[in-house]
């Protein structure tokens, strides 16, 4: 949520064959950025200098809205489920982007 191109964030766990699980986080743009591989790759980039690496977000998927309760809280255990559901059908949506997309942020490391 510190990227300035990020208005909302909500991580989840995302279920990987090698790893069990690895964060993934749907994120809400400001107004006036569009969605591109170009700024999933920044963001992850921005992630990758900023957090831990067993914090390091490895997926994100760029959404209009998340879902909320009606007191304001974004429900995570619908984006769980749906993400669960998404890897065992080995659906991506149009978008998600992986960490291993992008071999460059490796080499920045």
């Amino acid at each position: 949520i510190e990227h300035e191109a990020v208005a909302e964030v909500a991580v989840v766990p995302s279920p990987d064959p090698l790893r069990l699980a690895v964060p993934k986080a749907y994120l809400i743009l400001t107004a006036g950025q569009t969605p591109d591989r170009a700024l999933a790759e920044a963001i992850l980039g921005f992630a990758r200098r900023q957090l831990a690496p067993y914090k390091r977000v490895r997926r994100i998927e760029f959404v209009t809205e998340l879902p909320k309760t009606i007191s304001g809280k974004i429900r995570r255990v619908q984006l769980r489920a749906q993400e669960v559901e998404r890897r065992a059908a080995g659906v991506r949506a149009a978008g998600e982007f992986f960490e291993e997309d992008f071999p460059q942020l490796k080499a920045e490391a």
